[in-house]
């Protein structure tokens, strides 16, 4: 069973080529063993080269050491090169202070590089099997994975300086476990693989063994699962893109996002968009970071609210400032310098920042209006107006509310970023009152409709304001 398999398997995948150098890292224990064995058996069929690795990371003093001792002697007698090192892993997490896994793994796979380099092989063999696949794509959907990070162990992958390959993501522990018996290979076990302190145990003795008796072949279900997932994620990672690339802008500081033309792109694109912005500005991206991270962020761009923030792991800020979407790690900040021009009925300004105004008699239908627009009485109000940045000391008189407030505390209150609000246009007329806060709030002087004598101050849509 697990020879037939692993040999259609190999074939129909191209992993083994004539003529291949093949490092195999062994532990010692059944899949590692089982696979140098069946390597070693079909070496003159493929015409490759066989290396044996083992690493002792020192975790079980002498059990270890007496596991390095047993795979040297297992290669002996197969007369199959072996190279093994011991490395004290737990002085160099206190050296480094890092987690013990990952640490463990760094250490692991410097050792099987430089072995590779030493033998001048191309590809790593590395023996994870169908059980394994089936407990990774199971716990990565339980952490809340996303796009291509579903997928489960991959079947080959770049390594320095060749290829990973896995053959045995075709067979099951139990078919490993069998080939051990029928060879005699008398594998080591390492006890930790019983402990179910580890959430990979646990889903090996609760989940996959129920999964298995509803279809023994379940674990051909996972790996082909994970094999189209790559496929599909491939293709339309590709397409998101190109749509992402029309309304995502990268500078040094900041990203932005233009949340209108964002969500002119279909919902499935939307979701890899934000996960492929992501990965852009995460050097290393956080272990805490998942699914429900990629959807507080759709949450916040596809919402009513003009203006949100959020907060991501290591320090990444979302802010939504009505059409634009920042992502930013600290505060964002603006160097542009403050601005008023004068603004006469029957005129048009246009800013340099693309904000462009209207200023002309009010017509009769309110249709007519396009963008956002305030009327005002010619009588309450003193010619000409003028467009131009905040003062300190700035008050609006606000429709619907008595007093004034000040226009610090209203940026404040509408969350406004801090970037954004000294160069946010402020209508004023000749007296210096604050008439209107584009895309925040009106003020008292708003007529809200056409009347006798009225006048309409129009701003053509920008993509920094919304409807207000």
């Amino acid at each position: 069973m697990l020879e037939s398999s692993t040999k259609e398997f190999i074939q129909s995948h191209e992993l083994i080529q004539k003529g291949d150098v093949l490092v195999v890292a062994v532990s010692g224990g059944p899949d590692s063993l089982a696979l140098l064995h069946f390597l070693h058996a079909n070496r003159r069929v493929w015409e490759i080269e066989l290396v044996a690795a083992h690493l002792d990371h020192m975790f079980r003093g002498e059990e270890s050491l007496n596991e390095l001792l047993f795979v040297k002697g297992f290669c002996e007698r197969l007369d199959i090169p072996f190279f093994g090192e011991r490395i004290d892993v737990s002085q160099v997490m206190k050296e480094s202070n890092g987690g013990l896994q990952k640490i463990a793994r760094d250490v692991r796979y410097t050792f099987l590089n430089k072995i590779m380099i030493e033998v001048s092989a191309n590809k790593l063999v590395l023996g994870h099997h169908g059980d394994d696949q089936i407990e990774t794509i199971l716990m990565k959907l339980t952490r809340g994975a996303n796009g291509v990070s579903r997928a489960g162990i991959p079947l080959i992958r770049e390594f320095s300086p060749g290829k990973i390959i896995r053959p045995f993501l075709s067979v099951t522990k139990e078919d490993i476990e069998k080939y051990c018996e029928e060879y005699n290979l008398s594998p080591r076990r390492d006890p930790s693989n019983e402990k179910e302190d580890y959430t990979r145990n646990r889903f090996r003795k609760a989940v996959v063994p129920f999964l298995k008796e509803e279809n023994p072949l379940v674990h051909k279900q996972f790996q082909q699962f994970s094999e189209e997932l790559i496929e599909d994620e491939g293709y339309l990672e590709e397409l998101t893109r190109q749509k992402l690339n029309k309304v995502w802008n990268k500078s040094k500081d900041f990203s932005t996002l233009d949340i209108k033309g964002f969500l002119t792109m279909a919902q499935p694109l939307q979701r890899r968009g934000i996960n492929l912005i992501l990965n852009y500005l995460y050097k290393l991206r956080p272990p805490s970071l998942s699914s429900i991270h990629i959807y507080d962020v759709l949450g916040i761009l596809r919402g009513k609210t003009p203006n949100a923030s959020l907060d991501l792991p290591s320090g990444l800020k979302v802010t939504r400032a009505y059409h634009t979407c920042y992502f930013h790690f600290g505060e964002l900040e603006c160097i542009q310098s403050p601005y008023c021009y004068e603004l006469n009925v029957h005129e048009t300004l246009e800013l340099s920042n693309g904000y462009q105004f209207d200023f002309y008699p009010a017509p009769v239908n309110k249709e007519d209006c396009n963008g956002q627009y305030v009327y005002l009485h010619e009588d309450h109000i003193a010619l000409p107006l003028s467009i131009r940045t905040r003062k300190p000391g700035d008050r609006i008189k606000l429709k619907g509310f008595e007093g004034s407030k000040k226009l610090k505390s209203l940026f404040i209150d509408e969350k406004i970023p801090v970037h954004l609000r000294d160069q946010w246009p402020i209508v004023v007329d000749a007296e210096e009152r604050i008439l209107w806060v584009p895309g925040i709030k009106k003020s008292i002087y708003d007529l809200g409709e056409a009347k006798e004598k009225s006048l309409v101050l129009q701003l053509i849509s920008n993509h920094l304001l919304g409807g207000s």
